[in-house]
């Protein structure tokens, strides 16, 4: 799921960036972010070993945090973003997966830790 959300947001970021930045800066370079997390927690998930794991639990806090952020600010203050992020109204444009997917991530990276 993160490599899809990795394509799907850096994707759209880039074309937003190239093309419409003027419009709505702080979105689109929120976007870009939220992609950049995406990537990042892909391949610390894909990694698997002690760093990938520890590079994991950064990625998605920082996922969640970003979220939980992002989704509080679109909704308070709408007008500060004119456009959509990967992460307005807690990811409403992905079907709130974006709010969801963190908590899975985090959950399975508790879940399937080595008990030392």
């Amino acid at each position: 799921m993160y490599g899809l959300f990795a394509i799907a947001a850096t994707s759209r970021a880039v074309v937003q960036l190239a093309i419409q930045f003027h419009e709505a800066p702080l979105a689109y370079l929120l976007s870009a972010f939220s992609g950049l997390v995406y990537i990042l927690a892909t391949i610390s998930l894909a990694l698997g070993n002690r760093t990938g794991r520890r590079l994991a639990w950064a990625t998605i806090g920082t996922e969640l945090v970003g979220v939980l952020a992002v989704g509080t600010a679109s909704t308070v203050v709408p007008d500060a973003f004119p456009q959509a992020t990967v992460w307005s109204t807690y990811g409403i444009g992905y079907g709130f997966v974006p709010l969801v997917l963190p908590f899975i991530g985090l959950f399975w990276l508790w879940r399937t830790r080595t008990k030392s």
